[in-house]
């Protein structure tokens, strides 16, 4: 059986992080995985320690709703001179979007950069973001979108 592609790997922790799966998301973790949390200066290190985290979450698990998973294969280029050179920007490095909802019923965006490392995902760095009213001296400059955020 043909080793998971970085893409299967992201796309299978994305799942189990939306259904909770914690044994699927230790399955899919590096030893010396960590997850950085840098709007609050934090970083977990290690399966037991988000565990904990999600034992002792005050009103239970937000639910995670995950919209692309973002990235590429790795890609290889060929100079004139013959020496391979790697595409930036893709095979290990990945990203994800979507919502969480937490438990007092806010809905905030989600965005997490994924370092994979040895088949496994070694790193995570997120985001959290609550939705904001945007300004209206700003309306004439912009375009007004769609959010997919529920109020």
């Amino acid at each position: 059986m043909p080793e998971p592609t970085n893409e299967e790997i992201v796309r299978a922790y994305t799942r189990a992080t939306e259904d909770g799966d914690m044994d699927r998301l230790r399955a899919l973790r590096h030893a010396d995985w960590t997850s950085d949390w840098p709007q609050s200066g934090e970083r977990v290190r290690g399966d037991a320690n988000m565990r904990g985290i999600i034992d002792h979450y005050p009103g239970g698990l937000p639910e995670v709703h995950t919209g692309r998973v973002v990235g590429s294969e790795d890609r290889w280029v060929m100079t004139p001179m013959y020496s391979v050179l790697r595409v930036v920007g893709s095979g290990d490095s990945w990203w994800a979007d979507g919502t969480i909802t937490y438990p007092d019923g806010s809905t905030w965006f989600y965005v997490a950069f994924f370092e994979l490392r040895d088949g496994k995902v070694y790193r995570e760095t997120e985001y959290f973001a609550a939705p904001f009213e945007a300004p209206e001296w700003r309306r004439p400059y912009v375009e007004r979108m769609p959010v997919d955020v529920p109020r």
